[in-house]
């Protein structure tokens, strides 16, 4: 690696050091999985090597967590892995049970279809409303307004 790559990753584990020593355990994001490839490697065995310095240095066994931990982090950002959005370790859950979303879900989409249905039928014949009106009753027994089929 070039000594310029180098110093950027020297300062990039830095300020994930910094970044992570202030933070608590518990607001920690979850690290991704990093793929296996030769830069990926290289970029592990070079961080691995800088990280002898910092962990000699470590007093207690908070800052050596910090410390490795600061190393992950820098490895995910030097290699472009997505990491979650720092101060929550989880996502938290919605106050809304997911039975209530479904539900809601399900009838906004029948007032849309409803809205679809009535434009149809003050005469709007574009084909997305054509289109929605034929979905909507295939598979009934209704058969399909007169208009839809005069008009093809």
């Amino acid at each position: 690696m070039v000594s310029h790559e180098l110093e950027l990753m020297r300062s990039i584990l830095e300020e994930a050091i910094l970044e992570k020593r202030s933070m608590p355990l518990n607001n920690r994001p979850r690290l991704p999985s990093i793929p296996l490839s030769k830069r990926n490697q290289v970029v592990v065995r070079v961080l691995n090597l800088m990280l002898v310095t910092y962990l000699e240095a470590s007093r207690d066994l908070c800052e050596t967590d910090s410390v490795l931990f600061g190393a992950a982090v820098a490895a995910c950002r030097i290699i472009d892995a997505k990491l979650p959005m720092s101060g929550r370790a989880t996502k938290q859950s919605s106050a809304i049970p997911a039975w209530r979303k479904r539900i809601e879900d399900r009838i906004a989409k029948a007032r849309a279809l409803i809205g679809r249905l009535i434009s149809f039928r003050s005469g709007n014949n574009r084909p997305r409303v054509v289109r929605t009106v034929r979905m909507a009753f295939a598979g009934t027994n209704i058969g399909c307004p007169s208009r839809i089929s005069r008009r093809n």
